[in-house]
């Protein structure tokens, strides 16, 4: 069975999805993300869907619901590298994915969940590498 891999960076995991999502990698994606980040602890969810080319209404419920639980787990999500086409069809649809935070690319999305975690007052205890890499 096809899985999407789910990488941790410090306090955030990081999901990049290279593949068209058919229904059941989709759900299976959601609840392995639900999973790693009450496993993990992260306080920040990244999903990169630059390679992705079509949404539907699926698509678009199951992303909402990974920001809707993460947050319920005490954890941001940031979606980046929405094409244009992608958001277009979203709004079309109905999905203006309330809760889901959006950057342009990968270092804003980094960026931001930085700056969330930060406006709670916390000290997250990770620097940043010179190769971008987060560590604790």
């Amino acid at each position: 069975m096809d899985k999407i891999p789910i990488l941790r960076l410090g306090n955030f995991l990081l999901v990049t999805i290279q593949v068209d999502l058919y229904d059941r990698l989709a759900l299976n994606l959601e609840a392995d993300l639900v999973q790693m980040v009450n496993k993990t602890n992260a306080r920040g969810v990244l999903i990169d869907i630059s390679a992705v080319t079509i949404v539907d209404s699926f698509m678009g419920r199951i992303i909402g619901n990974i920001a809707s639980m993460s947050k319920i787990l005490d954890a941001e999500t940031v979606v980046v590298g929405m094409q244009p086409a992608v958001a277009i069809t979203l709004i079309e649809l109905g999905l203006p994915l309330k809760g889901v935070h959006t950057a342009l690319d990968m270092e804003r999305g980094m960026s931001l969940l930085k700056s969330m975690i930060d406006i709670d007052g916390e000290d997250i205890d990770q620097e940043s590498t010179d190769d971008g890499i987060i560590t604790q």
